[in-house]
């Protein structure tokens, strides 16, 4: 993953370089005009429709509310067997955990990993076992805000070798992006930039 990410940057910083070049074997007489244009206006505006400007808050926008998994909890006190019920019932790979009565508060984070690992591996009891003693708690949490860009996203997710991550503002928790999803937001925005740059040599900026 580490590789793709410096792979995808990499290529967008080469499609610029090669866009500018095709200026310049183009229309050599007016290079100076051409460079004032695409070093400023243009490659702003490439820059600021480009891959690297999406933002969490962009994915979770394409998802919708009813699909990014934030309305699906569960509570510390639930069984592991229900939350994994309820995961495969939503079609989702993680569950926010909260306390009894407390919706508001998040608790901890429960994924199927986590049910792999410290159910299934160990051959505990997935309907004796809580979520709260298989949970990533509250405080061990990796996350994410809507304005944090989702190649960052992406670097938090790969370094930390989750899946997962609960997006957060100052009111709490709004809403859940997987590793799915950040990385079908920058195929999308990725092959957008390149017709981005395709219509900018053919005249279409």
């Amino acid at each position: 993953m580490q590789g793709a990410i410096q792979a995808i940057r990499s290529r967008g910083n080469v499609l610029r370089s090669a866009v500018l070049q095709h200026v310049r074997i183009l229309n050599p007489a007016i290079q100076p005009a051409i460079f004032s244009r695409s070093d400023s206006a243009t490659s702003a505006k490439l820059e600021e429709h480009g891959f690297e400007s999406t933002k969490v808050s962009d994915i979770m926008k394409s998802k919708g509310k009813s699909a990014d998994g934030s309305w699906l909890w569960c509570t510390t006190e639930d069984s592991v067997y229900d939350a994994v019920k309820s995961m495969t019932q939503h079609n989702v790979g993680a569950l926010v955990v909260v306390k009894p009565g407390e919706e508001k508060s998040i608790a901890g984070i429960i994924t199927e990993r986590d049910y792999l690992r410290k159910i299934i591996v160990q051959g505990r009891s997935s309907k004796s076992t809580k979520v709260g003693d298989i949970m990533t708690e509250e405080n061990k949490l990796i996350t994410v805000t809507p304005d944090t860009k989702v190649l960052q996203a992406m670097q938090l997710m790969t370094d930390n070798r989750i899946r997962h991550i609960p997006v957060i503002d100052n009111r709490g928790m709004i809403g859940m992006v997987s590793i799915g999803d950040v990385v079908s937001a920058v195929v999308r925005e990725h092959r957008e930039e390149l017709n981005r740059l395709n219509a900018f040599i053919q005249g279409g900026y």
